[in-house]
Parts: structure tokens; C-alpha cells; sequence
């Protein structure tokens, strides 16, 4: 006998979702949860597919086991816990020793689920990613630092002048800012707040992903201070920068 509609009445409580929430992650209507959690009916192959892909489980495990009993395992229990945080603004961490294999398992669920992961209470409701960064080229942002940003989707949703993960198939992974030009929008053009750092293109069409800064991370001890004369400096060297930059956009 199928365990499909038992097993679907328990993931869905295990991520504290009503059968109307749940039918709407699945596009389904909410009787036929009813139906499916009651045995009144078989789930359709492509719900149980939907079902797998969001549970990260096997049509064979959905169809013929008890899903809620985990028989005291460490790892069934430890992914049933997986289970009931996936939606609960989970950010994968992306250290820098892990930014290699990023660019090439960026859209690999198994890859991604590999990460290490936490919670922050202060976000929610988005999607939210975790980045180590290193140098000095956003200071006084320190090297070391955590980024924590909200994937962005569309290089048209960007906002100009503002901080952002870029993940590009030929700078990999890089935190700058991004400058946008209606003569050239098939290009973006990427800031540093180091004024020593030149401006430089990056081609629309190169970038994998897009993560808008939300958060900075970093250990007090990391936090840098700038005396007068070096900040005047980078002031005066960056509004070079701007000038030359408004001239290129006009």
C-alpha cells in the first residue's frame, strides 16, 4: 500500500504549512491535499516530482516508507531537522575556499545543500546568500568579512550606486559596487569603495548571479580606522573616479 498521502501529510506539518499553503507551493487546489492526505485519491506523478525536488527525497521513500518513523537514526533525524528550517530563511555560507567550486555548482542543489548554513533573525521573507570575502579593494569594509545578500534576479531590478555579490563567468566571485549607464546597458560598470581601485565593465550577458548586500559580518578586531590625511585622499581620489566615470556615461 502507497504511503504517499501520510507521508505528504507529514512533510507538510513538518514545515508548519496549512493544505491551502501547501497546495499553492504545489499548484494544486487545496482539496485535492485533502483528498491525498485522507486516501481518497493517488497524488499525481508530477505533484509526488514536485514533492521530491522540494523535500530533497526519492519517489521510492514518498510511495513506500514511513517517512515520520526515523527509528532513532542520527541522520534521518538530522534530515528531518533539514527539513524543517528549508524554509525558514536558511543561509547557505560561501567561504572563500569554497568559491572555486561555486562558479560550477552554483545551480547544483547538491552542491549548494553541502554548504554550512545559519539564520538570521533581522531577515526575512527572501532569499538570502552568505559570502567570505578577502582584500581591501571595499574598504573600509575589512578583508575577511561576511556578506549576506538577497538574490537578485534580473540585472534590471539592480540599483545603482548600491553593493552587490557579483558572481560573473570571468571574475568569479567579487563585492562591488555596480553603476548602471542607459548608453551601455549591456555592460555594468563595477566600483570599489578603495578609491586605489580602478572602476572597471563586465559584460550583462557574463553574470550567473546577482546578490544585493544586506548585511556585513566581520570580527571586531577586523574593524579598520583611517587617519585624516590617508581618508582625504581616497575622497579626493574618488571624486576623480565619479567625474570621469559622468563623463563616460554622457
Amino acid at each position: 500500500m502507497s504511503q504517499a498521502g501520510q507521508n505528504l501529510k507529514y512533510l507538510r506539518k513538518l514545515r508548519g504549512w496549512t493544505q491551502e499553503e501547501f497546495a499553492n507551493k504545489l499548484g494544486i487546489k487545496r482539496s485535492l491535499i485533502g483528498a491525498y492526505e485522507e486516501d481518497r485519491a493517488d497524488p499525481r506523478l508530477e505533484v509526488m516530482e514536485t514533492v521530491c525536488h522540494m523535500f530533497k527525497t526519492t519517489l521510492d521513500e514518498l510511495m513506500l516508507k514511513d517517512m515520520s518513523d526515523t527509528g532513532g537514526s542520527y541522520l534521518a533525524k538530522r534530515r528531518m531537522q533539514k527539513m524543517m528550517t528549508v524554509d525558514r530563511n536558511l543561509i547557505h555560507f560561501v567561504p572563500v575556499k569554497a568559491a572555486a567550486g561555486y562558479l560550477a555548482g552554483y545551480a547544483d542543489s547538491e552542491f549548494i545543500d553541502e554548504l554550512n548554513t545559519f539564520t538570521l533573525p533581522m531577515l526575512s521573507g527572501g532569499n538570502y546568500r552568505a559570502f567570505e570575502i578577502i582584500g581591501d579593494s571595499m574598504m573600509p569594509t575589512p578583508s575577511g568579512s561576511i556578506i549576506v545578500g538577497e538574490k537578485v534576479d534580473d540585472t534590471e531590478d539592480v540599483k545603482n550606486n548600491q553593493a552587490y555579490i557579483v558572481v560573473s563567468r570571468n571574475e568569479g566571485i567579487v563585492y562591488k559596487r555596480i553603476v548602471k549607464s542607459n548608453k551601455a546597458k549591456a555592460k555594468l560598470t563595477l566600483v570599489s569603495d578603495n578609491p586605489q581601485y580602478q572602476p572597471y565593465q563586465v559584460n550583462a550577458e557574463d553574470i550567473v548571479e546577482l546578490w544585493h548586500a544586506q548585511m556585513v559580518l566581520s570580527k571586531v578586531t577586523q574593524q579598520q580606522r583611517w587617519d585624516m590625511d590617508s581618508l582625504a585622499s581616497m575622497v579626493n581620489n574618488l571624486q576623480n573616479q565619479v567625474s570621469s566615470l559622468k563623463k563616460k556615461m554622457n
